[in-house]
């Protein structure tokens, strides 16, 4: 892999046209939007903070893509996103490979589920997933009608509202703040400019499970993200696009809260952190590089702004990365446990495995399509799944003069990826998860060696 310049800074710009749109997708109250097992109502009854679509559109010689943000949770039903995302790449005539439909991963949003149509709230669903795909079309042929000329240029900055959430007490493993665990603090931040060098959006991608709101929780919220916006936006005056990151292990250090004052609170923090980074990005067309030595009480390095060109290389691949699954029960079995069980909390976790189980069927090895984009010199990376940190950490650590920008929960939802020496423990991501022990550590590598080959322009 590669070997980090020790005289230049890392550069990552793009030029190309670009367009961006929002939509407003709160939903109606009243839908069902238990997301918690331990919730004891099954509806929320106002709103805290409006659910938001992002579009960032890109267009660069004969190629573009489509990057489409949501508040949204997860897909329990494979159907429901696939349904939309297809239909999304058949009205604008894109390849699998150009559209990301990333999903914040709210723990205070809506069902998206349409198997979750008879609990209470559950008819308002397919309405509902229906208002997503309009307002999806809406903003994408907004995003391609305003298209300008700009570039896009990223920094890595650092945050520490993430903390490690795997917490071992007397043997057992819950989820929650872990003061012994090293989290990824590392925050990515892209800013799109135009031609004349006024600000247009902003783009923040971290890692860290938006699980502020919890089981207490009544109300439909962005969690985190919506105060990281109004964080950013007050200060700067434009959009702030919100990418999910590798946060399988990541979470807030105050979480699972009833109140919104610790939810805002942790936005700001994120929000803050945001804005410091975005004070050191430079112009895209100049880099930080080593200029000389001069001799003075100690002998310095000299670092200056440097012209650099723009890079407008835009490519967008889709492969497909085979992993074991586990020997599952069969979705017979696990229906039968369900109908079964009288625990409330215990009969939301069936469901959903119920749910997880339908969309696996009888394959005895996962397909996991991973989306690798080319930005200029930054690359995107995204896929399904809930990724550990050490996905993104270890995947930066072999392209250190890269930008590179990770994507939990693009286009579909399975379960966890956790390191391979979790998987003697007792812990929530290892037994939700349909993978088995080692899958992570496949997707690192075949990430690698799909990277190289992106960069190196091979077929």
């Amino acid at each position: 892999m590669e070997s980090k310049n020790a005289l230049q800074d890392v550069n990552s710009n793009f030029g190309a046209q670009f367009g961006l749109a929002i939509r407003d997708i709160t939903p109606p109250i009243g839908i069902y939007s238990r997301n918690w097992g331990a919730s004891s109502f099954d509806q929320a009854v106002a709103v805290h903070q409006p659910l938001l679509m992002h579009c960032l559109c890109t267009v660069s010689s004969d190629n573009r893509t489509v990057l489409l943000t949501a508040d949204l949770g997860w897909w329990k039903n494979a159907d429901d996103e696939r349904r939309i995302r297809l239909a999304l790449l058949a009205h604008f005539q894109l390849e699998e490979s150009q559209l990301i439909f990333a999903l914040s991963h709210t723990h205070a949003g809506p069902s998206i589920c349409s198997t979750d149509v008879n609990l209470p709230g559950g008819e308002l669903i397919p309405g509902y997933l229906e208002f997503i795909q309009n307002k999806a079309i809406e903003c994408i042929e907004e995003g391609f009608n305003k298209l300008f000329e700009g570039n896009l240029n990223w920094s890595y900055g650092v945050c520490d509202l993430a903390c490690n959430r795997d917490l071992s007490v007397d043997g057992d493993y819950l989820i929650g703040f872990n003061p012994l665990g090293t989290p990824d603090n590392t925050l990515l931040v892209g800013q799109v400019k135009d031609n004349k060098g006024e600000l247009k959006a902003v783009v923040c991608n971290y890692a860290c499970h938006p699980t502020s709101f919890a089981h207490e929780n009544d109300l439909i919220s962005p969690d985190y993200v919506g105060e990281m916006r109004h964080t950013v936006e007050r200060e700067i005056g434009v959009p702030c696009l919100f990418i999910q990151g590798a946060s399988g292990d990541l979470a807030p250090k105050r979480q699972y809260v009833k109140e919104p004052a610790s939810v805002e609170a942790n936005g700001r923090q994120l929000g803050y952190a945001v804005l410091s980074t975005l004070a050191q990005i430079g112009p895209a067309d100049q880099n930080w590089e080593f200029g000389r030595s001069l001799i003075s009480g100690a002998p310095l390095a000299c670092w200056e702004e440097k012209e650099v060109p723009l890079n407008g290389d835009l490519k967008a691949k889709v492969i497909n990365v085979e992993v074991p699954y586990k020997k599952l029960p069969s979705l017979e079995s696990i229906f039968e446990e369900y109908e079964a069980c009288t625990d409330r909390v215990l009969k939301d976790r069936l469901w959903r495995k119920y749910n997880t189980r339908k969309s696996i069927g009888d394959k005895q090895e996962a397909s996991i399509p991973l989306w690798l984009w080319k930005w200029g010199n930054a690359i995107i990376v995204a896929q399904a799944n809930e990724a550990y940190s050490l996905f993104q950490k270890a995947v930066r650590a072999a392209f250190p003069n890269h930008c590179v920008a990770f994507v939990n929960i693009a286009n579909g939802y399975v379960g966890y990826l956790a390191p391979e020496d979790l998987y003697d423990k007792d812990i929530y991501a290892v037994w939700q998860s349909p993978y088995a022990k080692g899958s992570l550590e496949i997707l690192i590598e075949e990430t690698k060696i799909g990277i190289t080959k992106l960069l190196k322009d091979e077929a």
